[in-house]
């Protein structure tokens, strides 16, 4: 039963879960574990308009009280759908944050960007508060010669390959890291303005990224020297951000600054999107494609609402959302979760929801 169907229905099992968080939040993302002790864990992050900023891991209630066999003692209508598991401080609002793509690695590891990429490593033992102790393995900065930092849009972990990680900057470049130095792998101007976000291609070479030029550009690791332009948005309006179909490495989709609709690129043939989604009536915020299904993409916007696509009528015109989820305001960020495809996470306000689709 989904609750993006319809929300009043009854159902066996509860539908959507809520954490409230003390702050703003924008920052979000799944653990990819799965150990019954990392279950539907994620991490979120303030977004607060000063130095310190936090990020916090919670986990579903129900699954962290399976594991460490407590039950806190809170009465039932103050007891939110989450426990905070950890929590750490965090220099300037996180732009994105990620799990390591690598499940079967001893170590519990987080990314996070904003002045600098910073990775974490979560300690399964308990302090004194009940909280997992978190670690900062590393802090990558790739201008080692100024006192200066150009702050990171985004970033992306590679799949198939987890010592990877591409980061995108204000200063127009995109710079690859390979984590098991930690060095620099390539380092390349990749738009004549700033770059808002990139993403792997399946496979470890290929990514592309997206900004304020307006354009969508491919790139392959094997041969840095030249970039391919598959798209331009008329007027060269800014692209905010880019999600690439891991099951068909075909389609990329992408949001345009301040636009209601989401493109929907085959990168086959370049320079027209194959598709348009319409169904939103404010700007769209964030986009996420099934992790295991080719064909569908969740959508969210400043129009409070949350809409799942079938796109597998394409080319033929995607008129209608198959599923409608509207939440209390602007929802900023959505994340489809690879460990549980069936869950979804959205952020608007303070609130993180995740629901069941």
């Amino acid at each position: 039963k989904s609750i993006m169907q319809d929300p009043a229905a009854p159902s066996l099992r509860r539908e959507i879960y809520t954490h409230v968080a003390k702050d703003y939040l924008y920052a979000m993302g799944w653990s990819r574990r799965e150990e019954s002790s990392k279950q539907f864990r994620l991490a979120i992050g303030s977004f607060v308009e000063e130095y310190t900023n936090k990020v916090s891991i919670v986990q579903r209630r129900d699954a962290y009280e399976k594991n460490f066999l407590r039950k806190e003692n809170k009465k039932e209508e103050e007891e939110s759908s989450f426990v905070e598991i950890a929590e750490f401080e965090h220099p300037y609002p996180v732009t994105k944050i990620l799990w390591s793509p690598d499940i079967t690695s001893r170590r519990d590891l987080l990314a996070t960007s904003g002045d600098y990429l910073r990775i974490w490593s979560i300690d399964q033992a308990q302090n004194e508060n009940g909280q997992q102790e978190i670690g900062l393995a590393a802090v990558l900065n790739n201008n080692k010669n100024s006192d200066f930092c150009a702050p990171l849009t985004s970033f992306d972990w590679n799949e198939s390959d987890p010592t990877l990680v591409g980061t995108s900057s204000v200063d127009t470049t995109v710079v690859v890291w390979d984590l098991a130095v930690p060095a620099i792998k390539a380092q390349l101007i990749a738009h004549d303005k700033e770059v808002f976000d990139i993403a792997f291609a399946r496979g470890k070479d290929i990514f592309a990224s997206v900004g304020a030029d307006g354009s969508v550009r491919l790139f392959d690791l094997r041969t840095l020297e030249h970039s391919t332009i598959v798209y331009e948005t008329i007027g060269l309006l800014p692209i905010l951000r880019i999600a690439w179909n891991k099951q068909d490495p075909n389609y990329i989709a992408a949001v345009v600054a301040n636009e209601s609709k989401t493109i929907i690129l085959d990168v086959r043939l370049p320079s027209m999107p194959v598709a348009e989604l319409n169904a939103h009536e404010a700007c769209v915020n964030a986009i996420a494609w099934h992790p295991e299904s080719s064909c569908h993409l969740c959508t969210s916007g400043d129009d409070s609402q949350a809409l799942i696509w079938d796109l597998s009528a394409m080319p033929k015109p995607i008129e209608h959302p198959i599923l409608a989820y509207t939440a209390d305001a602007e929802v900023n960020q959505l994340q489809w979760s690879a460990a549980h495809p069936e869950w979804i996470s959205i952020a608007y306000g303070n609130t993180m929801q995740v629901l069941h689709v």
